[in-house]
């Protein structure tokens, strides 16, 4: 049986991977909803991640690790 394949641009960098027909059809039978699974990320999600990445740029928000271990 063929295994999967990382598929990588010019590069190296990982662009997609290429899973044979035998591995997508265990895949679909342990997950059923596999195919209606959307790559789109809600824009609420987006807002949320700019927000906290927002927030991570502020130098007076960031902490040391070792002070907000007890």
């Amino acid at each position: 049986m063929l295994a999967k394949q990382v598929i990588t641009d010019q590069q190296g960098m990982p662009m997609g991977v290429f899973i044979p027909m035998q591995a997508w059809k265990t895949l679909t039978l342990q997950y059923p909803d596999i195919e209606n699974v959307s790559s789109d990320v809600p824009q609420w999600e987006k807002d949320f991640i700019d927000e906290r990445l927002a927030m991570a740029q502020q130098p007076e928000r960031l902490k040391p690790i070792e002070s907000l271990v007890l």
